[in-house]
Order: structure tokens, then sequence, then C-alpha cells
């Protein structure tokens, strides 16, 4: 006897594009709202305005998510520079950690990719207070702007003070 199994999802041949779903799932959900809204009271109960912002919501966790790995990648490269005595495989690791996953955010949401560098300057504030705290080291040691750009930031080979 045969056993089939399906994978959730929409299913699709080989030759067939991706639906934007699969290509851009933050720009899906903007677009699902959008479309949701402009529906406007449903016979069937649905109700839509909520169910838009829900929808909104998800694509908002995309955007909360980047930030997040973006404030700890900083925090950990502001340590690699400033404290290079200290610099161990852990750190290494959280930042490729921090790299990769924020990578594959903007894969699944192409329309976010500039979002890193929008978001930078706030993100790098919190980064610095958060390596004041991790270090123990003066406000003062760490630069009032950020020392690094968003290529260099996200670039997988990239450590500072490292040539």
């Amino acid at each position: 006897m045969a056993v089939s199994f399906q994978t959730s999802g929409p299913s699709r041949t080989r030759a067939s594009r991706p639906s934007l779903y699969e290509r851009d799932f933050f720009l899906w959900t903007r677009e699902q709202a959008q479309l949701l809204r402009e529906r406007g009271t449903d016979a069937s109960g649905l109700d839509t305005v909520k169910l838009a912002e829900e929808i909104e919501d998800l694509g908002s966790s995309q955007q909360s998510e980047i930030e997040n790995r973006l404030c700890v990648l900083l925090a950990h490269l502001l340590k690699w520079q400033f404290q290079p005595s200290h610099r161990s495989n852990s750190w290494r690791a959280t930042i490729a950690e921090q790299r990769m996953r924020i990578a594959r955010r903007l894969r699944q949401s192409p329309s976010l990719r500039s979002y890193p560098a929008e978001v930078l300057d706030e993100e790098y504030a919190l980064a610095r207070l958060n390596a004041v705290a991790d270090t123990n080291l003066s406000l003062d040691t760490f630069p009032l702007s950020c020392p690094f750009g968003i290529e260099d930031i996200l670039d997988p080979d990239f450590f500072p003070g490292i040539d």
C-alpha cells in the first residue's frame, strides 16, 4: 500500500512561479491587509478590520525580529572591537547566528532589504547600552554613532579589528 504525504501550503508545479506569500511574506501581509480593508463588511461575519490588523501584525513581527537580531549583532560587534582580550568562539558564533537569521528574514521578505539600514541608528543606541552592561566599560568607550556600515555589519566575513 502506497502512502502519500502532502506538504502544507499551496501546491504548485515546478514550472509555476512561487506566490507572493512564498517570495515576500512581509509584502504579502501588507497586500492581504489592504484587500481585507477594501472589502469592508463581509456578509459572512468576517471582521475584516481586525483580520487586516492581525495580518499586518504578522508582517510587523518580521521587522521586530530584524530589529532584535540587529541589536544583538551590534552589541557583539562592539564587544569584539573594544574588548579584544575577551574575544571568544561564543561571541563569533553569536555574530554569525544573528547575521544568518537576518539574512534568512531578508530572503523571506525581500521588501525588507533596506529595513536594517533604516533602523540602524536606533538599534545602535540600544546595542551601545547593552555593550556597556555586558562589559562594564564606560559608555564613552563606545562611539556615539555606529562605527560600522550596514554592509560590514551584515557581511559574514567582517569582524572589526581583524584584517
